[in-house]
């Protein structure tokens, strides 16, 4: 199972950070050691002292495929939810100042946090509402209907390069509005108004 993010997904996003909008997705990985165990805490690691949430719709492939075209993406789709991608901000900034990678800053244990996956059905996955709450307060909301690549066009560009397994996880981008994380937070994660992830920071 791998983790494949895309980075920069949301024009107000890409602004807040001062990045350039993307022609092609940007894509990063995590490996399987990010992913958080159900019901675990978020432990804050003590290499870092600016640790951000970035709230994201997470899709889960259900079929083997590798040179995937856009019309056909849906079918390798059968589940979503709302996660985080936890992010070391102070190492990717010096990271991104010495033209660096920056796993150390996104990949690190604990820092893919899933929600309860639904079905996707009959539900549209280009018009999905979600929100993370950070204690008791709304914080972050999106929309995949604001997304500058659509789950279809990110599988069909990253089929291009690897194949796709099931269980393979796509962490879609963050809309506008990150934040901090200290020790004592409480975040809460939904999907339209229902709550799929209920986690303690300590």
């Amino acid at each position: 199972m791998k983790i494949i993010c895309v980075g920069r997904n949301y024009a107000e996003h890409a602004k807040e950070l001062n990045n350039a909008l993307p022609t092609d997705p940007v894509i990063f990985m995590k490996p399987d050691t990010a992913l958080m165990r159900k019901g675990e805490p978020f432990f804050l690691p003590n290499f870092t002292k600016n640790m951000h949430y970035e709230t994201e719709i997470v899709f889960r492939i259900n079929k083997i495929g590798r040179h995937i075209e856009s019309k056909f993406a849906h079918k390798y789709i059968a589940e979503y939810t709302v996660g985080i991608d936890f992010t070391a901000r102070d190492l990717q900034d010096i990271q991104k100042a010495k033209g660096l990678p920056w796993e150390i800053a996104k990949a690190f244990d604990q820092s893919a946090l899933v929600g309860d996956f639904l079905p996707l059905n009959e539900i549209d996955p280009h018009n999905i509402a979600f929100h993370l709450v950070k204690n008791g307060e709304i914080v972050q909301k999106g929309n995949t209907a604001d997304m500058i690549f659509p789950i279809e066009k990110v599988i069909e560009y990253c089929s291009t390069f690897f194949t796709l397994k099931i269980g393979d996880l796509f962490f879609t981008g963050t809309p506008e509005g990150v934040g901090k994380v200290d020790i004592g937070d409480r975040l809460e994660g939904y999907l339209g108004e229902q709550k799929v992830f209920d986690i303690m920071v300590k």
